[in-house]
């Protein structure tokens, strides 16, 4: 039996028992295996590793272990800037574009509302989910570790929190996009664009005391959903300048 001692750095310890975090540990293994293979077998999904180091030099997720090398793991970084040829994850980076699992409905809703492009579907399976993002070149976001693990994802995010507005912080703080928000330019149901409409349009969809008191419509490129600005609206500008105005952690 082999061994290497192996080093996570910053929020990779999330992922280990709390024992582990912020140590440097020693991994033990038969044969041969691939870097990925150890970093996912210690509870690191691959998509969260954004620079591999061994013996001080970057390698890729194929590079194979033989034992007595020294191994440090870091996340993706989005605001300093590493050479492309040390990054372990595929170039370019899908900017702003999602795909959520099925138990992610709220924050869809909510990225949607930033204008964000996020694919959400509430019955859909982790095999289905993995190809859709691997095609349409999208950032996974979910819970479930198992998920970010399967080979075919190649950006994901696994969110620590359990409450939406705290999953939307997340977000736009891992990807640093809050100069990128650009609200109310996607239907919050379906992720289509939505455009302006004159109100003669959609009239007869429209509610007696809207067609009184609003002037301005907006309707879904996708399903025709009409939207306009009422109490709703209200309410989510100031949760949207809530969120612009927190800071970074």
């Amino acid at each position: 039996m082999n061994s290497i001692t192996m080093r996570f750095y910053a929020q990779l310890n999330d992922f280990l028992p709390a024992s582990r975090r912020q140590a440097t540990l020693i991994h033990s293994f038969n044969g041969t295996p691939a870097v990925k293979d150890v970093i996912e077998s210690l509870g690191v999904p691959h998509p969260e590793v954004g620079l591999i180091l061994i013996d001080g030099y970057p390698v890729d997720f194929s590079q194979r272990l033989r034992g007595g090398e020294r191994v440090s793991v870091y996340p993706v970084f989005h605001s300093l800037e590493i050479e492309k040829t040390c990054r372990v994850l595929p170039q370019p980076q899908p900017v702003g574009k999602f795909a959520l699992d099925t138990h992610l409905g709220k924050l869809a809703s909510y990225l949607r509302m930033l204008g964000f492009d996020a694919f959400y579907r509430n019955q859909m399976d982790d095999e289905e989910l993995a190809a859709l993002a691997k095609a349409e070149h999208r950032i996974v976001l979910t819970r479930d570790r198992g998920l970010l693990k399967r080979n075919l994802i190649e950006y994901g995010y696994c969110l620590r929190s359990v409450e939406p507005i705290e999953q939307l912080a997340e977000v736009l703080n891992r990807y640093d996009l809050k100069s990128s928000i650009c609200p109310f330019t996607r239907c919050m149901s379906c992720n289509a664009m939505i455009i302006p409409v004159a109100k003669e349009e959609v009239w007869d969809t429209l509610p007696p005391k809207v067609q009184e008191l609003c002037h301005e419509f907006h309707r879904c490129s996708g399903c025709g959903r009409v939207y306009w600005a009422g109490t709703h609206h209200r309410r989510m500008l100031e949760l949207i300048n809530r969120i612009q105005m927190q800071p970074n952690p």
